[in-house]
Order: structure tokens, then sequence, then C-alpha cells
């Protein structure tokens, strides 16, 4: 699963492969805590972070939604997905 964005102790990741499954999405990773976050809505529909990181990653998602969706196509194909820039 590639690492497309890090920040803040905070990693992104978006599976690759024609099998994955719909809703458009990427894990987000912190310390021992995984969120599924719904690219469309930027809202998280499974697992739980601390409220901070938590906006923080709805905060990106928002930032970078077309990006997100764009990475989202390109994994669905079985294509590795670009980097897209960290929160600042």
């Amino acid at each position: 699963m590639p690492t497309i964005s890090m920040f803040y102790g905070i990693i992104i990741r978006m599976y690759t492969g024609k099998g994955e499954h719909n809703p458009p999405h990427f894990h987000a990773y912190y310390q021992d805590c995984t969120i599924l976050v719904n690219i469309n809505k930027c809202e998280i529909y499974e697992g739980q972070f601390p409220k901070k990181e938590e906006r923080l990653v709805l905060a990106w998602a928002e930032l970078h939604k077309d990006e997100l969706l764009a990475d989202w196509e390109l994994a669905s194909h079985g294509e590795s997905p670009f980097k897209i820039e960290p929160l600042k």
C-alpha cells in the first residue's frame, strides 16, 4: 500500500488494485490508530483517531480532494498513486 503523504506523525496510504472497494477512500495511521476516510464526503467511516489528528486529516482531505480522487482512479486501476503535498 503506497504512502501518498505524511504530516505531523500521520501517514496517509491508499491501496492499489482493480478489486479495491468503494467508496473512494484512503487509510490514515497515527501511532496505533487507523481510520478510513471517504474522499467524496471527507468523513471518517471506520476507525478512530485522537480529535486533534482527526481534524488535521479531514482538513487535509478537504484541501486535496481533487488530487485524492485522481489518485483513487489510478489506484483502482492498479497504478501507483502520486504523492500529495503534506499539511503544513
